[in-house]
């Protein structure tokens, strides 16, 4: 045999064990990856005409299947498909999944390993293929209050939970949309519809994150529980610590000077306790306390809370991972960021999340949004139980700063906030953009001595007056709802 030959031998073998190689791979490695996969059209049209499984809230379908046409069987259908559509997501032919309908894709179409016996048995009956139900843990009266409390408009999110389980009560986020303008089986409708959607700033279909798992934005001085847990943790400073408190904080070299919150009363003294400044919101105490801890202690801190973390597997929903910067920052970036400023950026699910840990004695649960996973006999497959996530600070560290937020609502700026006969912990932030409007947040949690609920409430790019009305005395009816239940 010349070189030639067996030249041609070598390479005819080699591109046969190439394409038993990449054979192999899809059909046995990356099999479950690739059928997972939301833009695997294959999967998806095989499935598409099939009865899906239903999402359910309180007891009624959110999202179900209903008759089709004569060429697909059935069609999926969304109810107060705005109020939802953030957790739903979307079921598209020729757009793929979003949201819960991407999360729990091999559940609702039945094609999961759970549903094994299930698909047997319709096998054996002749029946359709059928998927699960999805029950979520929403509340439908506290979802729709949230929904109605960001004014037609306004981008805004609001997340309610249980901080003792993790169970999300409300996820809610303008603006939204109608998932049925995506789904339906008329191409061009659709096509048109997503032209149309993608155009409104603040959606983005492309995307499988709604607002409270998906914006990241500047949390202000919510952040300055971060700043006072790392204080307290560092050993450094105790409850009857006294900070500096100077209505400007300026930094060598630079023209910039740092400046206190000039909406409370900051200014009516050079030093403050650890309560006055979380009361007042003041700037300069914590801008020192982040100086004199450093970069490192701020950033870990934050990180106990759940920054540049995910969320544990109960979610489902994709989310963005909050960020507080790693690289090298002055004493002026640093100060910045300890304020919640410069390049912060944070969920609103992420401020929730924090907000729980400190009302749940320093642990932070996993956020769940599944109550209950259903055959289509109604059988339950799968009922997730509380799991803890992370501990996120000391149960000591958490009561001192339940109680000090607890003064934020009684005697300081969040009075809004309060509920009669109730004690409520709360913390506002007012977060610049630099174009004379904010992202105005509050978070917080009732009763301060037992939580039964945590409320976080962000208005993106607002002024001052419309912030104040529109977070803390909307966290109120949100706590009154909820605890009157």
């Amino acid at each position: 045999m010349n070189q030639a030959i067996r030249n041609s031998w070598i390479a005819a073998i080699a591109m046969f064990a190439l394409i038993f190689g990449a054979l192999s791979y899809v059909q046995v490695v990356g099999a479950d990856e690739l059928k997972a996969n939301a833009w695997n059209k294959r999967t998806l049209l095989q499935n598409y005409c099939n009865d899906r499984g239903a999402i359910i809230v309180g007891g009624k379908p959110v999202a179900q299947s209903v008759a089709g046409s004569e060429s697909c069987q059935f069609q999926r259908s969304y109810a107060q498909p705005e109020l939802y559509a953030g957790i739903t997501g979307y079921f598209s032919k020729n757009y793929g999944l979003t949201g819960m309908e991407l999360a729990m894709n091999e559940q609702l179409a039945g094609s999961s390993d759970q549903l094994f016996l299930d698909r047997v048995g319709q096998l054996f009956l002749g029946n359709q293929p059928k998927g699960a139900s999805v029950e979520l843990t929403l509340d439908p009266k506290i979802q729709k209050l949230a929904y109605d409390l960001i004014p037609e408009g306004q981008r805004g999110s609001i997340v309610v939970s249980n901080p003792k389980t993790g169970a999300i009560l409300a996820m809610v986020s303008k603006p939204s949309y109608d998932p049925n303008l995506v789904a339906t089986q008329d191409s061009d409708a659709e096509a048109a519809n997503i032209t149309k959607l993608n155009k409104i700033p603040g959606i983005n279909l492309n995307q499988s994150v709604s607002g409270p798992t998906g914006a990241l934005l500047a949390p202000g001085s919510v952040f300055k529980i971060i700043d006072t847990a790392a204080a307290l943790g560092s050993g450094k400073y105790n409850k009857d610590s006294v900070l500096p408190n100077p209505a400007e904080m300026p930094f060598p070299g630079i023209q910039y000077k740092l400046p206190n919150y000039a909406g409370g009363n900051c200014y009516t003294r050079n030093t403050a306790s650890f309560a006055f400044a979380l009361q007042q919101s003041c700037n300069t105490p914590f801008a020192s306390i982040a100086i004199d801890l450093g970069q490192k202690a701020i950033e870990e801190q934050a990180s106990k809370f759940g920054f540049g973390q995910d969320f544990g597997n109960q979610l489902k929903l994709q989310m963005a991972k909050s960020t507080f910067p790693s690289e090298p920052l002055d004493d002026a970036g640093l100060a910045q960021s300890a304020i919640g400023q410069r390049d912060v950026r944070a969920t609103p699910l992420q401020i929730n999340m924090m907000t729980a840990a400190i009302a749940n004695g320093g642990v932070q649960m996993k956020p769940n949004l599944i109550k209950a996973l259903r055959s289509p006999d109604l059988r339950i497959l799968n009922e997730p139980k509380p799991e803890a996530l992370r501990t996120s600070t000391s149960p000591e560290i958490a009561r001192q700063i339940s109680e000090w937020m607890t003064s934020v609502v009684s005697e300081g700026i969040a009075r809004g906030a309060a509920v009669p006969g109730v004690e409520v912990a709360g913390k506002t932030g007012t977060a610049e953009l630099g174009t004379g409007l904010n992202n105005s947040w509050f978070t917080g949690f009732a009763p301060a001595n037992d939580p039964q609920v945590a409320v976080t409430i962000v208005m993106q790019g607002v002024d001052i007056t419309t912030g104040a009305n529109l977070t803390s005395p909307n966290a109120k009816k949100i706590f009154e709802a909820v605890l009157n239940k």
